[in-house]
């Protein structure tokens, strides 16, 4: 068994510190929203499995040298000899705002299929199923495969969860109300405050999400974030640190909210680790690299500038 199993697409990513067109140097790592969560997962010390497709080629390699490097199980990871690696570029034309470009239409990781994620389910058979609304997003067949995941983990007893994830660049939001197919499927559903109308047409989202969901969290940035179940609202304030590049930092809350739901910690508790793993992630570059360790969570209460010696 693994306490997390989520599908999904992973990109090799070009970051450049400043307007891509000027050239200079660039930094090469992955991006991908699933395993951004699957490694925030296995640094704060849970097993994790990420099931993609990838190219067979070097950066599908990249991609699986360092899924394997932070932990993450790739047993299940196909390699495609038709299909390429999916590719994103970022650059920063100002300070924290980031553009992102998009080299993944046809990509080996649109080809997920359903057979190959009902395979992985019952394979590593998870504590947690964490899917996002990218992956429905990338083709017809991967929308197909992610509703065909979630109604099998729910019918097995598996906790699932989605973020909503929107992104303009893959559907319009009129078609990302597709999702509203997966929500008598889902245990906890993350979303952005500016989201939520993409799963429900209710004057009041929330109670209507909560329906069927038991948790819908919602988060707002710099206003921090809400935790909702029928037991009533909880709030945590976001944490004061200079921000570098909030690319994943919704990935960093949502891995730290899944890991206190795999501690059996109380829903305070899963806001506080969820906020302290977001902000851990947006005081550096990258999707992933700062994500925190367990021993890490105590580091942002001390005061910045604070040398441990």
């Amino acid at each position: 068994m693994t306490d997390l199993l989520t599908i999904g697409e992973t990109m090799v990513s070009l970051r450049t510190p400043r307007a891509m067109r000027l050239g200079g140097d660039a930094h090469l790592s992955i991006a991908g929203s699933e395993t951004n969560v699957a490694i925030g997962l296995a640094r704060l010390g849970h097993t994790a499995t990420w099931l993609g497709a990838v190219g067979n080629d070097e950066p599908g390699r990249l991609i699986q040298r360092t899924l394997r490097a932070e932990a993450v199980d790739t047993d299940w990871i196909r390699f495609s000899d038709t299909d390429f690696t999916g590719f994103i570029a970022f650059d920063q034309p100002s300070h924290d705002i980031t553009r992102v470009s998009y080299h993944r239409r046809g990509s080996a990781g649109s080809t997920l299929t359903a057979s190959e994620c009902i395979a992985a389910l019952e394979g590593v058979q998870p504590r947690l199923l964490h899917v996002t609304g990218i992956t429905p997003a990338l083709s017809e067949t991967t929308r197909a495969a992610t509703l065909a995941v979630v109604q099998a983990a729910a019918a097995a007893g598996v906790q699932v969860s989605l973020d909503v994830n929107y992104r303009a660049r893959l559907w319009s939001r009129a078609e990302a109300t597709a999702l509203r197919e997966l929500l008598p499927h889902i245990h906890t559903v993350f979303a952005s405050d500016d989201e939520l109308d993409i799963l429900t047409s209710a004057e009041d989202p929330i109670a209507d999400l909560l329906t069927t969901a038991t948790e819908v969290v919602v988060t707002a940035g710099g206003k921090g974030a809400w935790s909702h179940t029928a037991s009533g609202t909880l709030h945590s304030p976001a944490l004061p640190v200079t921000v570098v590049d909030s690319i994943g930092a919704g990935d960093a809350f949502v891995s730290g909210y899944l890991s206190a739901t795999l501690d059996n910690l109380p829903p305070e508790d899963r806001l506080t680790r969820a906020t302290t793993s977001g902000a851990f992630c947006v005081t550096a570059l990258g999707d992933w690299e700062s994500l925190p360790t367990r021993q890490d969570l105590t580091l942002l209460t001390h005061t910045q500038g604070t040398a441990l010696r």
